[in-house]
């Protein structure tokens, strides 16, 4: 056997894992989940304050999701929409 496998030392290949490489991913999957949760926070204080000051929070998230897709792609989605209520006499 590999004498760096019961060595105690982290830097050594443990069952062919490379422990100190195995560390250092976990933790920093960890750290960005810790910043992601600040920042849902911080976009949950952004609604409340939007909401506050007399905004309707669903159309400004439907914006957001607007804001992220092709043109071309919002328009599509706008002429069957119109299409739509059309056909439903709205």
């Amino acid at each position: 056997m590999d004498s760096d496998t019961f060595s105690g030392n982290d830097d050594a290949a443990v069952g062919g894992i490379a422990a100190d490489r195995l560390r250092s991913i976990i933790e920093r999957v960890e750290r960005l989940e810790e910043e992601r949760k600040a920042l849902a926070g911080d976009i949950k204080d952004i609604f409340s304050e939007a909401k506050s000051a007399g905004f309707d929070v669903k159309v400004i998230r439907q914006i957001i999701r607007l804001r992220k897709q092709e043109p071309a792609e919002v328009e599509e989605q706008e002429t069957l929409l119109d299409i739509y209520r059309r056909a439903l006499g709205m």
